[in-house]
């Protein structure tokens, strides 16, 4: 029956075909004929007899192998061809073997990763089944182990670990940088990795990993990691910060200066801040430094044009415009630069560099998204250890697998385990996984049990422990979530001139903001007297005057020290205790032309 449809190109009808379905047929099979781009995607959507062509740029296309009849179009004679090198991809394309489909066209195909798996509805194969992932889901061994959700996870920790960033950080002016002291090529690997010359910028360390409790320290998500491994370098790194300034020149002639402030200049801090400068007004290299020391010497002229003296003399009362090391970012002097700027002006550039230990509250995370904050650095004679005497680097809490399913890590455990003892690398490529039978027999030939379960004993009462512990090495990547650029805390501080509320931020000495979910919690505990500390006292509170007859914000004039209303000229004024911010909202209504009128009730 033939069945009439739209016709779309690229999102723009063009008519209307009383045989919607074979044209469909007709020009899939001419794309596969060579007659038509091979880059032209055909879309047909049964629901709404609508055909979609899509020829436009932007499209994310996938090559998959075509399926007739439960047996792909791909034979063991072309891959031998194409070994021999008497076909080419574009052969392979252009007969109709393999084509590219855009998401759109996806939509309407089964795809089978198999041969074994094929049936008469399957219309594509996949050339192989790695490629359903993405280039950094497909570098997380074992992943078809793991729950979808968990490798997500996983993908988007790649992006935030520690590693050789750049190969020449030490000439590189970045804002900020991370550089891992000793990463490693990882034990377990996938041929993406191998693709993405992965080894040549490695960005992990194979840890020795024990699945178990340990005394409270790995509560929930925590880690906890062995001291001595840590003094021999795991998980050490280094942060880059770099600042700089400009001898800017201003229209008047007037032009800003590298020097060590003198006293007499306006804003001088004290002696000891200024002592780390040389003569030219610029730290020394190798220096140490610490919060709010200067780092770059500078003066700026004054904004405003000072007066004339008893002499006819301008005098210039310079200002201090100094660099100084941000909080919680002190360090080591690593480079300092001069140079010119875009207009010729001098520009200098110091870059910090700060050695980070793991320490509490420090960030770590497997491939598989088994990310945790270390709960405790043990002393390495306290940790547990094997019969051989081997302590793990890491001990992972035992409840941190099920509700996860991170079962890959597992498998990623064993495998590493197997790599270490036997002396060569194992592929863990999803989907291309050979038998783990064979990881077995490695782990046995070289006296371990087979499930890597082994006997521990506590370090610290030398006693056995009860039950066994599964026990691997599994690749760990260092985050850049460090608790020393995070940790913040603040009693008083700076208020913003806007709105007369705590600033926010670290580096602004910010206050943590209490917002409207955290005071909808004291509202349901009907704990107001918390609620009007956090939002009044703590904040912007103000005592405003107000006219009990128009209920405006009334004037306070201090020089006639008189009280009064701006509209009705009223005395009949009370103090009231409000936040700054609703001061504002009710200037800012004025503005707009409404009249918000308070209604005073207890006048008392």
């Amino acid at each position: 029956m033939n069945v009439e449809g739209k016709v779309y190109v690229n999102g723009k009808l063009i008519g209307f075909h009383k045989d919607i379905e074979q044209l469909t047929k007709e020009l899939v099979a001419r794309r596969r004929q060579g007659k038509l781009n091979y880059q032209i995607n055909i879309s047909y959507h049964e629901d709404t007899r609508e055909l979609y062509i899509n020829t436009d740029a932007g499209r994310v296309q996938r090559p998959l192998i075509v399926v007739e009849n439960a047996k792909p179009r791909l034979t063991k004679d072309h891959i031998r061809q194409v070994e021999e090198g008497k076909l080419s991809w574009m052969d392979l394309i252009n007969k109709g073997i393999v084509e590219y489909l855009d998401a759109e066209e996806e939509e309407n195909t089964l795809v089978g990763t198999d041969e074994n798996e094929l049936t008469e509805d399957h219309t594509h194969m996949e050339i192989n089944p790695t490629g359903i992932l993405s280039i950094i889901t497909s570098m997380i061994p074992y992943l078809e182990n793991n729950m979808a959700g968990k490798a997500l996870h996983g993908a988007k920790m790649f992006k935030q670990g520690l590693g050789i960033g750049s190969v020449n950080y030490n000439l590189r002016t970045d804002t900020e940088g991370y550089l891992m002291y000793y990463p490693q090529r990882a034990l377990v690997k996938t041929r993406t990795m191998d693709l993405l010359q992965s080894d040549k910028r490695p960005d992990l360390q194979n840890f020795v990993v024990a699945i178990m409790p340990f005394m409270g320290f790995n509560m929930a998500d925590a880690v906890v990691l062995n001291k001595g491994a840590v003094d021999r370098g795991l998980g050490r790194s280094v942060y880059f910060r770099m600042y700089e300034a400009e001898e800017v020149r201003y229209p008047g002639g007037q032009i800003d200066k590298f020097e060590t402030p003198s006293e007499d200049i306006v804003g001088y801090l004290s002696e000891e801040f200024y002592k780390k400068l040389g003569a030219d007004g610029l730290v020394e290299p190798e220096m140490q430094v610490f919060d709010k020391d200067v780092i770059i010497g500078k003066t700026s002229p004054p904004r405003f044009l000072e007066e004339i003296t008893d002499f006819g003399v301008i005098q210039e009362k310079r200002r201090e415009s100094s660099v100084v090391v941000k909080k919680g970012k002190e360090g080591v002097v690593d480079k300092v630069v001069v140079t010119e700027g875009p207009d010729g002006s001098k520009l200098a550039k110091v870059k910090l560099r700060t050695e980070l230990f793991p320490e509490p509250g420090d960030k770590f995370a497997s491939k598989h998204g088994q990310k945790g904050v270390v709960g405790a650095v043990i002393p390495e004679e306290d940790m547990p250890f094997t019969e051989q005497g081997i302590r793990p680097d890491l001990i992972l809490n035992p409840h941190s697998i099920p509700s996860r399913m991170t079962i890959g890590h597992l498998i990623e455990m064993l495998a590493g385990k197997a790599a270490s003892v036997g002396g060569e690398i194992v592929d863990g490529t999803p989907f291309n996984v050979e038998s783990r039978d064979q990881l077995k027999k490695v782990l046995v030939s070289h006296g371990f049990r087979e499930d890597g379960k082994e006997v521990f004993y506590d370090g610290i009462t030398g006693k056995k422990i009860t039950g066994e512990i599964f026990t691997g090495v599994v690749s760990y990547r260092r985050l850049f979530h460090l608790v020393s650029h995070k940790i913040q805390a603040r009693s008083r501080g700076p208020v913003q001139i806007l709105t007369r509320q705590p600033t926010e931020g670290k580096e602004k000495e910010g206050g943590l903001r209490f917002g409207e979910m955290e005071g909808e919690t004291l509202v349901g505990h009907g704990a107001a007297m918390l609620l009007q500390e956090k939002f009044i006292e703590d904040s912007d509170k103000v005592t405003e005057l107000v006219c009990a007859s128009c209920g405006v914000i009334a004037v306070n004039d201090t020089i006639r020290r008189k009280r009064y209303c701006p509209l009705c000229d009223s005395a009949n004024i009370y103090p009231v205790q409000m936040s700054y911010g609703f001061k504002l909202l009710l200037d800012e209504l004025k503005a707009l032309g409404i009249y918000p009128k308070l209604v005073l009730g207890d006048k008392a």
